[in-house]
Formats: structure tokens, sequence, C-alpha cells
């Protein structure tokens, strides 16, 4: 029963959803809208394990803000707003005209139809989003102040690699230049760079921002009492700090979201199926988030924030690689599903160790 606390919104949602999906088209409605509302929330939960290693340095006011406002955002703009945002601006028609082709369910196959636009826009999505990740993992994995190493074979030269701090930029702006030379394809690689530039540039921004309003934030907490500090001993963010923050994980969601939503099309053409199902889906990812904060699951399995980077930096490279190739959707969710399964195990294992040489302690 306390696990399900942190899910009954969700599942109001759910129920309401699926009757929404029931009166607009059957069954067949509610088996398509089940159907992605499972894929959103398999694949997403590397998108909650990170996720929770940012919320859980905010107060409870923000996170509050993370699942009421943030959600909005996340559904309303990423998974319903955003596609017709994009369909207007690649196939150069107006909203009213994405809305009339949206409506109509083409096939996303057939040149002029909503979903074809929309794939047509994958080179730019993919390269925003495959820059922006890898700049993410980059940064985990050089981090030289991190203590503890998952797979520490690699991970341990890698950080002493990382005392060199513009290496992370270096190695994400080198994957660009060779993704728009060797994986894009020629009339694409114009593009493919910039928006590749500006996945860079934003990633830089709002994690600077948020960096610098943390430390503003903690040095101003040094004068406080420890009662205003989170259990974890940390300085749980208030104000412009965790706006901040707010804002970096509203980026960071939404580059998780980019390919999702196009993938969708796979499944279905009807946009509202897939705001339906995306949607509950992006919920319930949303709610686990604040679960694993809470339970402080982060702290209880140790590796599960390096499984879940690795996963990242994983979805980044097949993200790129799909320049070129056409890789399943169901590989790249999967591919990061193993390596957070893999962490999770991992970290029972270790916790296990401990104990038994705990106990075996005269």
């Amino acid at each position: 029963m306390g696990t399900l606390k942190f899910f009954r919104i969700d599942i109001v949602v759910l129920v309401a959803a699926l009757a929404i999906a029931f009166w607009y088209d059957g069954w067949a409605a509610v088996s398509l809208t089940a159907i992605l509302i499972v894929v959103e929330i398999v694949f997403s939960f590397d998108n909650a394990a990170v996720n929770a290693k940012y919320l859980g340095r905010m107060n409870e006011f923000w996170q509050k803000m993370f699942l009421t406002v943030g959600i909005l955002i996340a559904v309303f703009g990423m998974r319903l707003i955003f596609p017709f945002v994009i369909v207007s601006l690649t196939g150069g028609i107006s909203p009213s005209e994405a809305f009339t082709l949206a409506l109509e369910k083409g096939d996303p196959t057939e040149p002029g139809t909503y979903g074809y636009i929309l794939n047509e826009a994958h080179p730019t999505i993919a390269a925003f989003g495959g820059i922006f990740l890898l700049m993410l993992f980059l940064e985990f994995i050089f981090d030289p102040e991190r203590r503890i190493t998952w797979l520490s074979w690699v991970e341990r030269p890698l950080q002493k690699a990382g005392h060199l701090g513009t290496l992370p930029v270096i190695l994400a702006g080198l994957a660009l230049m060779l993704t728009s030379r060797f994986l894009a394809e020629p009339e694409d690689a114009g593009r493919v760079l910039f928006a590749g530039l500006a996945g860079l540039v934003t990633y830089l921004a709002v994690n600077g921002i948020a960096t610098v309003m943390e430390a503003q934030e903690e040095r101003r907490a040094e004068k406080l009492d420890a009662a205003e500090r989170s259990a974890g001993g940390t300085v749980a963010l208030a104000g412009k700090a965790a706006f901040s923050m707010f804002m970096f994980l509203e980026v960071l969601d939404a580059t998780f979201s980019f390919d999702g939503v196009i993938g969708a099309f796979a499944i279905t053409p009807d946009p509202l199926i897939i705001a339906l199902g995306l949607g509950v889906g992006a919920l319930f990812v949303r709610s686990m988030t604040v679960y694993l904060v809470r339970q402080g699951t982060l702290a209880e399995y140790r590796y599960l924030e390096h499984g879940a980077h690795w996963a990242i930096g994983t979805l980044a490279t097949l993200l790129l690689l799909t320049l070129r190739f056409d890789i399943p959707d169901v590989v790249i969710g999967l591919a990061g599903l193993v390596l957070i399964v893999s962490a999770w195990t991992a970290s029972i294992r270790a916790n296990r160790r401990e104990r038994a040489a705990t106990s075996d302690e005269p």
C-alpha cells in the first residue's frame, strides 16, 4: 500500500485515459493506448533514474511542481503541441493545417501525411537529442569527484582523464563533426550540424545556470540551521536554484521524449491516441522519479544511477546512428533497460556481500 500511494493519481488518470480511448474508437483504441503507455514506461526508466538524481536536491515544493506544472509541460507541451510545431516548421504549413492533417490519420509512409512530415524532422531531432544526452553521459562518466564506480575497469581511467574539464565538450563536438560528415545524408549535413550545436549549447546553458544557482544556494544554506537540510545531508534547493534545476529537468525530459513521439507513429498514426498513451506513460515516469527519491532507492541500489547514465550514453549513440541506419525502437529501448537491470542486480549483489562481510566480523 505504501508504494501505491505514489501512483494513486496515475491510476485514476490511466482509467480515465482508457475510457476516453474507448469512447473515441472502441477497444482498438484502448489496446493501442495501453501499448503506448507500457512502451513509454519501460523505455523511460533511465529517464526516471537520472531525474531522481536531480530531483533529490530540490525541496518538497519543487518536487510537487515537477509533478504538477512539470507534467503539464511534458504531456501537453511535448506529447501534444510539440509534434504540431515540428510538422508546421518541417512541412512549411500553418498549425491549423497540421491539425487537419493529424485528424486525417494518414499512413506515415505516404508523403504529405502528418506522420510522414514529422518523420522527415528525424535528422534534426536525433542530432539535437543525441548530442544533449551524450553531454549528460560524458559529464557523468568523466566526473573525477565521483566516489562510486560500477564498471570500474573502464570508469576509473575515464575519471582520471576527466581532470581535463573540457573533455566532454571536446568529445561531443568531435562526435557531432563525425556524425554530420559520415552518418547524415549529404542534404541533411547542414541541419544536423546546426541541431547538434543547438543541443550542445542548450546543455551547457541550462546545466551551467543550474550549477551556478545550486552553488549559491549551498553557500546560503551553510549559514542556516542543519534542520533545513534534506534527509541525505545535502542542501534542499529552493528559490532560483530549484527553478534552474526544474528547467534543466524539463529540457532533459524533452530530449528523452523527442524520439519516442516520432517512434509512436510506428504503432499508430492517430495523434490523440499517441498523446493519451505517451501522456499517461509520462505521468507514471514522473511519479516513479518521486518514488525513487522518497524511498532512497538510488542510495540503496548504488549502481542504479550508473546504469541509467550508461543507458543514456547508449541511447545517445543509437540516436546518432539512426541518421544512417534503421534501428528498431525496441532495440533502442531494450538496450537501455538491460543496462539498468544489470546495474540493479549488481547493486543487490554488492549489498549482500557487504552484509555478509559485516556479519562475519567478530
